[in-house]
């Protein structure tokens, strides 16, 4: 019997994470592959004539066992993974693309689709079952339903190809991030180092039995070293190594790879009849197409640029006053900037620190969650994780009513990735009249308690808890019928949007004074430094404008035009930053190697969605700020048109029904000071 087959008898049908073994996995997939395809054969085999039910509803809830199997190993491979789960990982995905392929390119199936998708006109459906219709329609002509035979195949060729490059590629970033340690042995060249980020150092030192303190590339050991180490040379050293991860020309190189990538993503994309990569992505987005993409980023850097140079000026003069250094470079950025910030506003991240504790913020969450959304978030014991690290909470409404389970993982380990994400172990949707809810889980690396203090964020830690708990907010409160329209599934350029809304909290004095209280003195963080994070937050709004801008247009680069001719990866970034380029290049390193979100997460091509979602979240926080922050009928109308609705209808139309309009990017520059 096979944990991951069965329905799991647990306390709201949670993960039995001690129960499942690695040998589980593979075995649970072929499985829920099996049964998947007998489901969907049953579909297409049907001796009735199609309908929207017996066809179109019908294979939204087939594969509930592949799908639950499939979502905890690969979360877990993401959260928690070792060399046996990233063999599984190798094995399971072109399996499971080969599957995507066995149903998007299933003539008999999809000519059920199409009767369906003809006759729509005359069906009477509901927006969320007309959406539904589209979907599955577009999810047969995108992947290839339309082409004849030797067409599919070279189109299953090629997803089975990128679905392994994918793989190593974000294998090798790990595999390269891990290599690299940088062992320091005397207390001089700690100079500038918080004191948590050296306690920090010195505990992986002893974890490796070595003297001294030992530095890394993950980010909670990595920021904190080129934001204030004085030892320009070793900011130099971490930095080239941080930036040539992939781009080594050793085992876990990743140039051929992006180079392939871009290449068969085109080939798809040609063969599907679209210009590129880009056109084809786009169809599914609010931008839909590479040419709205480019003006929108264009007209932005164009507002963004002067105030980035002036900046850039300013940052130089400031560096060269100060150590009399002539040219600025990259690993000089971070630290001068903030040695700038310090001057001007007196407010660093080891003052705020104190005023932090993940505890009190990630309750100040919930607190907040509960004035807008009458949420309550009740910490349980009887829930299997799958570390014992990870906290799980029931999440009730007003009327005690069960809503989600909420998991949060906080710190960084071996076998996690970087970064922060949030991700589900079982989506929500209505069958048979029950309102099955998600299972939603929040992955963060935040800076580990120690043994003298507990976990104090840093400011950035506090927005990115929030901004990831917004994304989590959504997959909570989800509220539809149909499991693939639920929850985060929406346009990428829109999926933004509850994740950085949310930000909008911490920069306000009437949330912060719930969470943001001294961990040793319980005082209430002083007015003073509020007013100091409000001003700061647009400090070098356009230096990290431009910054962002930079990485969408080389997405577009990428993948708005045909790649074949990019022989080298190094040549080709140099073209894409020409527009925004402020430091000297280095030639030991390369974005595109190690740019996971593009080339292994799903952002190719949707980049400039952070820019897009920003725009619409500070249009939406401003009708916030109008009526007060924690006003119930603002939020209700964001909750009932924006986070419970899913994908169930374009997302400029639910938007336009919360806020009454369609957002202005007003709001956006004068929040970042650029107007």
């Amino acid at each position: 019997m096979n944990i991951l087959t069965q329905y799991f008898n647990t306390k709201h049908n949670t993960a039995p994470f001690s129960q499942i073994k690695n040998e589980d996995y593979l075995p649970a997939i072929q499985e829920g592959i099996a049964l998947a395809k007998a489901e969907i054969d049953a579909i297409a085999n049907n001796p009735e004539e199609p309908t929207f039910e017996n066809t179109i509803v019908a294979m939204d809830y087939t594969g509930d066992i592949l799908d639950r199997a499939s979502s905890i190993f690969f979360n877990l491979n993401s959260a928690e993974t070792n060399d046996e789960m990233q063999k599984i990982a190798q094995e399971a995905s072109p399996l499971l693309s080969e599957f995507g392929n066995d149903i998007t390119l299933n003539p008999v199936l999809f000519a059920r689709v199409k009767a369906v998708y003809d006759s729509r006109e005359s069906l009477d459906l509901t927006t969320e079952q007309a959406t539904l219709l589209d979907k599955k329609y577009k999810g047969f002509s995108r992947n290839g339903a339309n082409l004849p035979e030797d067409k599919k195949d070279q189109l299953r060729a090629i997803d089975k190809e990128l679905s392994k490059l994918s793989l190593q590629f974000g294998e090798n970033i790990l595999a390269e991030t891990n290599a690299f340690e940088m062992h320091l042995t005397e207390e001089k060249d700690l100079a500038g180092l918080p004191e948590g980020t050296i306690e920090a150092a010195r505990s992986l030192a002893k974890a490796q039995e070595k003297e001294g303190w030992i530095f890394t590339l993950d980010h909670p050991s990595y920021v904190p070293f080129m934001t204030y180490a004085d030892n320009r040379e070793l900011r130099r050293k971490l930095a080239i190594a941080f930036g040539a991860r992939g781009f080594q020309n050793n085992e876990f190189d990743n140039q051929e790879i992006v180079l392939k990538i871009a290449k068969l993503r085109f080939d798809r994309a040609q063969l599907l009849g679209y210009a590129t990569h880009a056109h084809f992505v786009l169809e599914e987005r609010m931008a839909q197409t590479p040419e709205k993409v480019l003006s929108f980023s264009n007209d932005m850097l164009a507002k963004a640029k002067p105030a980035a140079l002036k900046e850039f000026e300013e940052l130089t003069a400031f560096a060269k006053k100060l150590d009399g250094i002539e040219q600025l470079e990259k690993w000089d950025g971070g630290y001068y900037a903030e040695k700038l910030k310090q001057q001007l506003f007196n407010l660093d991240d080891e003052k705020l620190k104190p005023y932090f504790q993940l505890e009190k913020v990630l309750k100040g969450a919930f607190t907040i969650a509960d004035k807008l959304y009458g949420l309550t978030f009740t910490e349980v014991f009887d829930i299997d994780k799958y570390h014992p690290e990870v906290m799980i909470y029931e999440v009730t409404d007003e009327k005690k009513d069960l809503v989600a389970i909420f998991y949060a993982d906080f710190f960084p380990r071996k076998g996690k990735r970087n970064g922060a994400w949030m991700t589900s172990f079982k989506s929500q949707y209505v069958k048979n009249g029950i309102n099955e809810r998600p299972h939603v889980s929040n992955v963060c690396n935040f800076t580990k308690p120690t043994e003298t203090k507990p976990s104090l964020l840093t400011f950035n830690e506090v927005t990115t808890l929030f901004h990831e708990f917004g994304h989590g907010l959504h997959g909570m409160l989800a509220n539809t019928v149909y499991p693939s329209l639920s929850g985060t599934s929406v346009f990428w350029d829109f999926v933004e949007l509850p994740s950085q809304v949310m930000e909008n909290w911490c920069y306000e004095p009437e949330a912060l004074a719930l969470f943001a209280t001294h961990y040793q003195t319980g005082e209430v963080i002083p007015q003073e430094f509020v007013e100091k994070i409000k001003e700061s937050a647009s400090f070098h709004e356009g230096l990290a404008t431009m910054r962002q801008l930079s990485f969408g247009l080389l997405d577009m680069g990428w993948h708005g035009q045909d790649p074949t001719g990019i022989t080298s990866v190094k040549a080709f970034e140099k073209e894409q930053f020409e527009s925004t380029r402020l430091y000297p290049e280095v030639a030991e390193n390369a974005m595109s190697t190690a740019f996971s979100h593009i080339f292994q997460g799903g952002y190719s091509s949707g980049y400039y969605s952070y820019k897009w979602a920003e725009v619409l979240d500070a249009d939406a926080f401003e009708f916030f700020q109008e009526k007060g922050i924690f006003n119930r009928e603002v939020a209700t109308k964001f909750k009932d048109n924006v986070l419970s609705k899913g994908g169930t209808e374009p997302p400029m139309e639910l938007y336009k029904r919360f806020r009454g309009q369609e957002p202005k990017p007003d709001a956006l520059l004068k929040r970042a000071g650029l107007l």
